[in-house]
């Protein structure tokens, strides 16, 4: 297997894709599948998915295709779906009570442990099993439970002195829906930005084609 920082971004960003067709294909009783096949699912070429699988010292044989259920299991090791890092939430708005309330953390290798808000009004609700704590006592909770990572549902305004306060107090990754990059800042931190409307400019662009 090749060393982790040997490997592109480009590859890792396609590996959640293949876990998820993969363990649709497990949940439907599919027992093997040809890099052909999985190409036809996920939208790839079958030469794409031997090269990226090759990464990571191949899975499967020449002629005799993929085992599923052991592929998805190994994509899901390579991606650290079995750890339960730590992690908070900041903004406990729409955006951050629907994250918090549907995302599948424990599946996705995170365990969600608090949610922190400014607004009074927001303080002693509750989403699912967590009571909104006010973001006054973040430092405290961080000091005694240890978060790795904060996913910020913050606006954008608010963003530079958060990140300043949870970098202070030693989170060093965040899922940032902010808008605001924290690593212009802090280089050494570990950032998954989220630009929604990036997105959907994006689509806007390919349906403008059209017109």
């Amino acid at each position: 297997m090749q060393k982790k920082d040997t490997i592109s971004m480009s590859v890792i960003r396609r590996l959640p894709r293949y876990y998820r067709f993969l363990s649709e294909m497990s949940r439907s009783g599919v027992v093997r599948v040809s890099s052909k096949d999985l190409a036809e699912k996920t939208g790839l070429t079958a030469s794409q998915i031997r090269q990226d699988f090759n990464c990571f010292g191949g899975f499967g044989q020449q002629g005799y295709g993929y085992p599923v259920p052991e592929l998805c299991a190994q994509i899901g090791q390579i991606l650290g779906l079995q750890n339960r890092h730590k992690c908070i939430l900041i903004g406990a708005g729409n955006l951050g009570k629907a994250i918090a309330g549907h995302m599948s953390f424990s599946q996705l290798g995170f365990e969600l442990i608090g949610v922190f808000d400014q607004s009074p009004e927001m303080i002693g609700q509750k989403i699912k099993a967590h009571e909104i704590l006010s973001f006054d006592e973040i430092e405290e909770f961080i000091r005694l439970h240890h978060p790795s990572m904060a996913i910020l549902c913050i606006p954008g305004e608010s963003a530079p002195a958060v990140s300043d306060q949870l970098y202070n107090a030693g989170i060093r990754s965040f899922w940032n829906f902010s808008h605001y990059d924290i690593a212009l800042k802090y280089p050494d931190v570990v950032t998954e930005n989220v630009h929604m409307n990036d997105s959907l400019m994006t689509l806007c662009y390919q349906l403008s084609q059209d017109l």
